[in-house]
């Protein structure tokens, strides 16, 4: 009799889940995708329903230890998954057992990576279009977290740095607030300001400017939001590196120009798995709701040695390579070249973003406001010469050739950081500077 109810049970559940999985063609996606009716659903629901009668909402229920195989109670939507930091972020969400749902609008093969990050079932996609609200309310209709991680370096066709910037993140935190989620992390920009600084370019960074307007606009939806702000970022696949690497940042191949050789600019770049663990223990810290984080590298560095020493690592020295850094001030040429690249359909896209607005704001000093760190989220940045070296493995111009002895091996520069009284010094010979009040400075 028991192997009969068992039989029957499977057999009920099966002719269930046969209707709701019933396909029919649909416009979004690659080809086709199955849609599934809610007359199905709600079929489906109610045979299972009335072969297991009281059974609890599993989903609402943390369970299992607190790993991968587990779920944590948290269902979060991670819009920019793709990204270096979304990726990060999936991991690590999926570690501690927690489901994600993670809205795409390219083809498969930028997101199926992903589909490991979590255990069987708890890693759902959904295509999305940052215009479209009715496909963001339902990339976010079953969760409590929502994080943005969209983001892009220059403008396109598509979208200005206001859309992406403000209008974004504003529809994103309006639509959480409205579906009842419980948090929202957005990502800014450590030099984030009303009227960021400027080197050479009118009123400043565009980009900048619109990070500060997307925070308010955030704040003013979603109270209790979470804001980062990182400084540049480096890891596998990222828009750091690749950068300066990149044909159109150098100049006749190996020179890179640098506003004032890169001497009198200090930067303090981040590892990029430090900002996916700050933003996964920021969900279960109650005093991150409505705050700001600065997130930024252990150690500050002169860009001048820091890129020295990246070079190096990369085999790109001047003996070998003829490396070398120029004024950006006295290169009128590489600034008509990029200008060029932002004119052309696709030069942006395929030599690296090299853009005059990017080039401002890459030259300006990672500026501390003295608000809260990662460290109050319990995240101590791992000391970036580790990574770096690893990072830079790709990008080596003698990939293929290994050293047999010491003496065989490039010589690498010392990458020492700057000091306080240093930095200080920078800034008052900045402040004094008579050329800045004509714009030659």
């Amino acid at each position: 009799m028991a192997t009969c109810s068992v039989s029957k049970t499977v057999q009920t559940l099966g002719q269930s889940f046969h209707k709701l999985a019933t396909p029919t063609l649909g416009s979004s996606g690659p080809g086709f995708t199955a849609q599934f009716s809610s007359t199905s659903v709600d079929s489906a629901a109610k045979d299972v329903s009335t072969d297991f009668k009281g059974a609890a909402r599993l989903a609402s229920l943390k369970k299992g230890p607190g790993f991968r195989s587990s779920f944590s109670g948290t269902v979060a939507t991670v819009f920019g998954a793709t990204g270096l930091v979304g990726r990060t972020v999936c991991n690590r969400l999926g570690k501690i057992g927690s489901q994600m749902v993670i809205p795409y609008h390219k083809d498969h093969y930028s997101f199926m990576r992903l589909k490991v990050c979590g255990d069987l079932g708890q890693v759902l996609f959904t295509p999305y279009y940052l215009k479209d609200e009715e496909s963001i309310r339902k990339a976010i209709k079953h969760s409590n977290v929502v994080i943005n991680l969209v983001g892009r370096q220059w403008e396109t066709r598509n979208f200005s740095f206001h859309e992406v910037n403000v209008e974004g993140p504003a529809r994103l935190a309006r639509i959480a607030r409205e579906m009842g989620v419980k948090r929202f992390i957005h990502i800014s920009d450590i030099n984030a300001r009303e009227n960021p600084k400027s080197l050479f370019l009118p009123g400043g960074s565009k980009y900048l400017r619109t990070k500060w307007l997307g925070e308010q606009r955030v704040l003013e939806e979603f109270p209790d939001a979470t804001i980062f702000r990182p400084t540049e970022m480096f890891g596998p696949g990222d828009s750091y590196l690749s950068y300066y690497f990149s044909l159109g940042r150098l100049q006749y191949r190996v020179n890179l120009p640098l506003w004032k050789k890169g001497e009198e600019t200090v930067k303090a770049p981040l590892y990029y798995s430090d900002l996916g663990q700050a933003i996964v223990n920021s969900i279960s810290n109650p005093s991150a709701k409505g705050n700001i984080y600065e997130a930024y590298g252990p150690e500050r560095f002169l860009l001048s040695e820091l890129m020295d020493y990246t070079f190096a690592l990369a085999e790109r020295d001047y003996q070998e390579f003829g490396y070398k850094r120029v004024d950006l001030r006295f290169r009128p040429l590489f600034l008509a070249k990029a200008k060029m690249m932002e004119m052309l359909p696709l030069g942006v896209k395929y030599f690296g973003g090299n853009t005059l607005e990017r080039l401002d704001r890459s030259c300006l000093s990672d500026e501390v406001l003295g608000l809260d760190n990662l460290e109050d989220l319990g995240v101590n940045p791992v000391n970036i010469r580790v990574p770096l070296k690893y990072e830079c493995d790709v990008y080596r111009y003698f990939a293929h050739y290994v050293p047999e002895t010491i003496a065989d091996e490039l010589p690498i520069p010392p990458l020492e950081p700057i000091s306080t009284i240093e930095e200080r010094k920078l800034q008052m010979k900045d402040e004094v500077n008579p050329l800045k009040l004509l714009g030659l400075a």
